[in-house]
Order: C-alpha cells, then structure tokens, then sequence
C-alpha cells in the first residue's frame, strides 16, 4: 500500500534579499510541487504555502506519497514484414530487439500505427521510492528559482541567492538521504541568530513551525507580518498615534525579521518644519521605520522601528534608531532652508540652462508652452486664467530646488511647499503639486480644478513634444513615459468630468512643438495613441473590446471610416440638434469629448445587461448590411403613404413615439435612457423583419423602407453603433 507522508524541505542560509524573498520561497513551493507531478508521485497540499524567513526557505506539505506509481514503459520495434519470416518465425532483427529489451521474443505485443502492425515491448516495474528521488526534486527546484543575482562561496563552483549552511530533508520522521550544494540533510534547523544560536532538533515535519517558535523564529510569513503589524500600532497608539502602514513597507520588514519587536522612537519637532513628505520617504525607504500620525492624518515627531531581536534594554535600540535617522533629516532640513531662501522664481530662472529634450528645447521652452495651453484650458472650465499662468510658470521651478535633488519623487510636492511659503495662492500651489497626478498607477487625478488643468496642459505638451521628437513608445521603450501621459491625460478628464474637446487641445499642442520638423505626429495620431490607452483602462473595468469599438464608431475617432458605420454612403441622415456630433460625417471634423465616450459607454454596459439587446444589436447588423448592399438613394424621410404592409406602420409609429422620447434625453446626454427607450422597440423590429421585405421591386417602396431602417439606425447610432455588439 503506498503511504501518504508529510514532506519538509528547508534551506538554511545567509539573510536572503529581501525584495526577493517571497519570491523565491514561492518559486521553491511550486517547484518541488512540479517535481513530484513529473515523476507521478502523490502529493495533496492541502492549506500549504510557501514559508520563509531572512535565513531560511521551506516547503511543507501534509501529504506525500511513499514511492511512484508503477511505470510503465512502451518501446517500438519492427514491422511485422521485418520482425517475421516467411514462416512466420521470428527473424534476427526481432530477436536482437527483443534481447535488448530484456524480453523473450514471444513476450512481445503487436501494436497498429498508420504504417501497420509492428512488435513492441511493453514492461512494468515497481515504481522508485519518493526518498529516492527527493535530492533529484530539490536540486532541479533550486535551479529553476529566479535568482537576481548567484552567489559563490568558499572554493566551490556551487552558485545560489546566498551560501547555504544547513539542509533538513524529512519525509514522515526519516531523514531523507540528499545532498544539495554538499550539504548532507539531516533533521536539525537553526533557531534565531542571537536568542537561540544552537541547533533545533525537528522530529516530524508536522513539529516544524512549533519548533521553530519555540527557538524564536516565525518562519510562517503570515504570523510574522501580523505580529509586525500588531506591534507597530500598538507601539504608535503608546505615544497617542496611529502608525502609517504601508503595505510594501510592511512587506520587506517582515522579510528583515525573524522574531519582530517594534519600538516606538522620537526625533525633534523641529525638523516637522521641513516636508513631512521628505521626512516619511527618509523614514520608510531608507530605514525602514513605520512614520507615527497624529489623529488629523498628520506626522507626528514618533515612528516605530522593528527589531530583530526582544532586547532586555530596548531603549539602548531607541537610542540607535534615532541617532542613525537625526543626519538624515539635518540634511533634509538644510536642503529645505536653502531652497526658501533661494525661492521658486530664482529656481526657476536657471531652468533655462536644463535642456527638457534636445529637440524641444530647455525646461524654460516647455514652461512657456504649458502656461499658453493652460490658460486657454483655464477659459474653458471658468478658472482664473491668471492663476493657471502662475501655476504653470512656477510648477517646474522645484527641478532646481536641493530639495528634489535629493528626493527626486518630491517633484511637485516640494513645489507647493515653496510656493505656500512665498505667499502664492493656495489654489496655485497646490496645482504644482497636482499638476504630476496620477503619479502611478493606482494614483488619484488631480483632486483640484486649478490642478487637473495643469495636469491635461502639461500631459498634451509631454505627449505633443514625444511625438514630434519621434520618440513614440516602442516595445518596452518610453523614456518619457507617454503611455503613463496619456492615460493620466484621459483619466483626469474623464474622472474629473470635465466636458473638453480633446482634439482641439492635441491640435493646439502639436501646433506649439510643430517647430520640431517633419517626423510631427499628427493630432490624430496623438488621439489614437489615447484611445489606445483607454482601452485598457476600460478593459480593467469590465468592458469589452466591442462595447468600447461601439462607441468609438460614432465618436469621430475612428480612423477607418470605412468600418466605423453602418450607413450606406447614399444617405447621410438629418440628425436632431442633440445627437449632431454623434451622426455627423466621418469627413467633418467632430469635436471628441471623453466625458461624453464615457457616458456613452457605460450606457452601452448597462444595455448589454438587458434581454432585448442580442437581438437589437443583430438587427442593427442586419439592417446595416442592407444599407451597404443598397444603390438606392435612400430618401431622407419616411412617407407612411407607402407603407403597404401593418409591420411597417407598426415600426414607424414606434419609432416617432422613441424619437420623441429621446430627444430630449440625448439633449441631457442621459445615454442609459436613451438605449432603455430604444430597447422597447424590440418586438416592433422583430414583426417587421418577420413579415416585411425590404428589397421588393417597386423602387419607391424599396427606398420608403430602406428609410425607415436607416431611421431606426440612426437613433441607436446618436449613442453606439450597437451592431459591433452582435455576435458572429
């Protein structure tokens, strides 16, 4: 009977990387799972999970089996007209296979394959006992881990993330005859460096995390980082604070510490004078200290430190914590002193000597064409045009500034600072700081009107100069981060609902770089390198590709009009005031609003949801692929005198019932109302395809219903052109 046993694999070493280390410890989880799947042995994992600690990486499993499956093996020999004589006795070639194979030749099975039938030898052996074949396991596990950079140690040609120094192997309680890296395995681990040095004997390893514990190391990750986690804001709550805890933060100190003890520190309230921002960047990315807040969000002179150890004098540690963070914030402050006194407009004077792009000019020149792009923004959204101009000509200065030479991810936010110190409006130097939203990511917009406008002026002039420097993302390369521009561009417009005409703005930035020479990108270019962008952005939302292509088809951003409509080239429809830029020719230029694209697509989202919408969204297809077949001149109205069959007037009285209904919501731009009014015309356009043939003999009916059609087209199209959702 084949025995379930649990399995622990440990790798004591050196303090591993630690950015590295839950990587590497999940790499050596599923690698030794993907070892034992290869060779067929057992293995149930139930709740497990990689564990790791600074010194250490282990695998646990609750349950693996004590040897392989049978194997079973199939070797090909020769056709029958090779392996037989004419008597039908064996010849010497089947002879001599069947004596490599260790077989009598009567012992050979016939097989079929496209060419006929040949001899083959088929065996069964025992399977190999899992002990046997665990070194094997480990050491292809340990070479397919993702090492950043290989270490060599001693005189060995070993190569690993770092020496190793000692290795448990134990199946069930026997200890499994391996070596990896010279290392014999045995069943002693080590406990923590300074509490517990000596050996720690593991009998089973289902002892492990216990024993462990007991030599004070939590090599469960889990436990580890909620210990860290509890401590630290206990700590904090001492001095009346709460601790910041950020997640990445909170994520290499548990990888820096076997037994945490957090302890709570202080440094003096004067350097709070200097940006709490340069303080917390200090505190978190260099020393790895959790910044203590007061109840208003704001820093505090406290933070918490994480010991390694439980020390008998924590405050010998305190003292250590603090002397190593006091340099660094003296820096900070001397920085900060110089650059208050030297001011952003003397910073910002010398920006003329920093070339921004050799092709574009200095940071002066990108200044001066963000402050032209801002205040024409400013008119449009009713800011004061004055203070945009402002927020523009200062919000480059703090390049300049000591400060953001050393903390360069303070761009911006040390603008702000100077600028509130040297008496500018609040809502001017919050847009220097604004004007970088989102900074990453998962970052917000601009949270102020004055900021999300700088924000779009200096995304269009990044995006518009990128361009036309021919620097256009390619691969993995953006070194001026256009993808980022543009999808920040997007998002700010659209999430702070903002009703602009994104291709007059790209048409007015790539005027202001066209200086540049032919390799221009145009404006449309421009547009199509955004809508790019929101496809993704979308995509992460739930929408799908034809949802988003729906819309985009009647928005004026297509370039290929071609596929963007359903509409016979015979007929451009008389749209109703509200629904103009929607159904407006391909050929003239429309404005593009992607507020409105927003709304649009979300109601599109919501249609999708709804019963009737399969089906409508086929009939739009069908509908538009007799409008493109059609050579008619298809009238511009309907005239109900033609109508000869009940279908007909069914379907054009509820479409003079849906076009009163929604035009005064397409005036609204209420979208979702829009396409559940039109939802309703579903049985009506069901009973006319039914019972109605459009394309009859009589030219004038022919071209009656053919407008008829285009009408109901028409009104889906003042939204989406909902065809594209239809399946096939």
């Amino acid at each position: 009977m084949n025995t379930m046993k649990p399995l622990l694999i440990e790798l004591g070493t050196e303090e591993l990387p630690v950015k590295a280390l839950p990587q590497l410890a999940q790499s050596l989880f599923a690698g030794v799972q993907a070892g034992l799947a290869k060779r067929g042995i057992e293995c149930e994992a139930g709740a497990a999970k990689p564990l790791y600690s600074p010194r250490r990486l282990a695998v646990l499993l609750p349950q693996v089996a004590d040897e392989q499956p049978e194997q079973r093996s199939e070797v090909l020999g020769p056709y029958l007209n090779i392996g037989l004589d004419g008597n039908g006795q064996p010849t010497p070639a089947l002879r001599g296979f069947a004596q490599k194979n260790g077989v009598d030749a009567s012992q050979l099975v016939r097989v079929s394959d496209a060419k006929g039938e040949r001899f083959a030898a088929r065996r069964v052996t025992a399977g190999a006992r899992t002990t046997e074949l665990l070194g094997d396991i480990v050491r292809e596990a340990i070479a397919g881990m993702p090492i950043p950079k290989p270490m060599r140690w001693g005189d060995h040609e070993f190569a690993f993330a770092r020496p190793l120094h000692w290795l448990v192997l134990l199946h069930g309680k026997d200890v499994v005859e391996a070596q990896v890296f010279g290392i014999r395995a045995d069943r002693m681990s080590r406990g923590h460096r300074f509490h517990h040095p000596g050996k720690v004997w593991i009998g089973e390893p289902g002892d492990y995390v216990t024993a462990l514990r007991a030599a004070q190391v939590l090599v469960d990750p889990d436990e580890r980082r909620e210990r860290v986690r509890a401590q630290v804001h206990v700590a904090a709550a001492a001095v009346d604070a709460q601790a910041r805890m950020d997640a990445d933060l909170l994520e290499e100190v548990n990888g820096l510490v076997e037994w945490p003890h957090a302890i709570v520190c202080a440094f003096d309230a004067e350097f709070l004078r200097v940006p709490h921002e340069a303080l917390i960047s200090t505190m978190q990315a260099n020393q790895k200290f959790f910044p203590a807040l007061d109840a208003q969000s704001r820093l505090t002179a406290h933070f918490v430190g994480v010991a390694n150890i439980d020390s008998a004098d924590p405050a010998q540690i305190r003292a250590g914590y603090e002397r190593v963070i006091r340099p660094r914030f003296a820096d900070a402050k001397f920085f900060y002193d110089e650059d208050i006194e030297q001011g952003l407009d003397a910073m910002g004077a010398g920006l003329a000597a920093v070339t921004y792009q050799h092709k574009l000019g200095s940071y002066t020149d990108k200044t001066a064409r963000v402050a032209v792009l801002v205040e024409s923004i400013a008119h449009q959204l009713g800011l004061d045009p004055a203070q945009a101009r402002r927020a523009a000509e200062l919000s480059k200065a703090d390049l300049q500034s000591r400060m953001v030479g050393e903390f360069p991810e303070l761009q911006g936010i040390a603008g702000r600072y100077y600028a509130s110190a040297m008496g500018e409006a609040g809502a001017v130097a919050d847009a220097i700081d604004h004007a970088y939203m989102p900074r990453f990511a998962a970052d917000g917009i601009a949270p102020s009107p004055l900021g999300q406008a700088l924000a779009i002026a200096d995304k269009l002039d990044t995006l518009a100069g990128g361009f036309a420097a021919g620097l256009k993302p390619t691969g993995n390369k953006d070194p001026f981060a256009l993808r980022r521009n543009a999808l920040g561009l997007a998002r700010t417009i659209i999430e702070g609902g903002l009703d602009l005409d994104l291709r007059a703005l790209l048409e007015r930035a790539h005027a202001s770089v066209a200086f540049v020479g032919a390799k221009a990108g145009t404006p449309e270019d421009l547009l199509d390198f955004i809508l790019d962008r929101l496809r993704g952005y979308y995509a992460d939302q739930g929408f799908t590709a034809p949802q988003f292509e729906a819309v985009q088809a009647v928005m004026g951003v297509v370039r290929d009009a071609a596929s963007a409509s359903s509409a016979a080239p015979h007929h451009e429809p008389v749209p109703s005031d509200a629904s103009a830029s929607s159904a407006a020719p391909h050929h003239e230029r429309q404005t593009v609003s992607l507020l409105d694209f927003d709304r649009r697509l979300k109601a599109l989202g919501e249609f999708a949801k709804l019963p009737e919408a399969p089906a409508l969204a086929a009939a739009n297809k069908r509908i538009g692929n007799i409008l493109k077949k059609s050579s008619d001149v298809i009238p511009s109205a309907v005239e109900p005198a033609l109508f000869d069959h009940h279908a007909e007037r069914i379907l054009h009285a509820a479409m003079e019932s849906a076009i009163a209904d929604t035009d005064p919501l397409l005036a609204q731009r209420d979208y979702i109302g829009v396409l559940r009014r039109l939802a309703a015309l579903r049985p009506a356009v069901d009973a006319f395809f039914e019972g109605v043939m459009v394309n009859v003999e009589d030219v004038r009916v022919r071209g009656n219903r053919l407008a008829l059609l285009m009408l109901l087209a028409d009104r889906f199209a003042a939204v989406a052109q909902i065809a594209t959702l239809a399946a096939g």
